[in-house]
Order: structure tokens, then sequence, then C-alpha cells
């Protein structure tokens, strides 16, 4: 994995962005070949991918909610949501995202700032 302007690059053409809204990473697949693929633009300070972005998942569970589950409880997941378009360089979450960043757009940042 290298750094490069506000991205990471990954091995199978896979780029990742640091996604403040759930304080986490991102990856989408570039270029050609098997499996899913975004469009991108060319620019690692300021990209753009096509289309859209939708990462679903379930928020990790607490120390106390696995200790409820080892204990036999059992607990319901809870989904997650983000989903975004990245132009220019923003990050435009969408108003069906889970988190405090819904419906806002806030510019992307390099790894070691974020």
């Amino acid at each position: 994995m290298a750094a490069r302007g506000v991205l990471r690059t990954i091995e199978g053409g896979r780029l990742m962005f640091w996604c403040p809204g759930c304080d986490g990473a991102h990856q989408v697949q570039v270029g050609t070949g098997p499996g899913p693929r975004w469009g991108f633009d060319g620019n690692y300070e300021r990209p753009t991918f096509t289309p859209s972005i939708l990462v679903r998942g379930s928020r990790a569970i607490t120390d106390d909610e696995h200790r409820r589950i080892m204990a036999g409880e059992t607990i319901k997941p809870e989904p997650t949501v983000c989903h975004s378009f990245v132009r220019d360089g923003q990050i435009e979450f969408l108003g069906d995202c889970t988190h405090a960043l819904a419906g806002r757009a806030v510019p992307l940042k390099p790894f070691d700032e974020a």
C-alpha cells in the first residue's frame, strides 16, 4: 500500500480514501478487471469517482455487548450506511448515511491528517 495524494493505492487496482463520517477507510476498484469498477479521473490530490459509493456494515459491538454475548444474550447488530459521492476532492455524504455527516460535504484529507 502506498500513499499518493489523499489516496492510498492497493493491489488489484484499488484506491482507498479516509472517511471522516465512518472514521475509517473506504476503497473502490478502478481500471479494468473483474468485479465492480468505479470511474476515476486520475487526480490523486482532488479525486472524483463515479458513480456513488455505498458502504453497508454494522456498528462494532462494545465491550459490554461482548460480555453479554459471551453470557448467552442475543444482541441484534445495528446496521450502518455510508453513501457518498466523491467529487473534486470532496466527500458529499447523502441523506441515507447513518453517521453524523449525513447531508454534508467535507474535503478529503490525507490519511496522516485524518
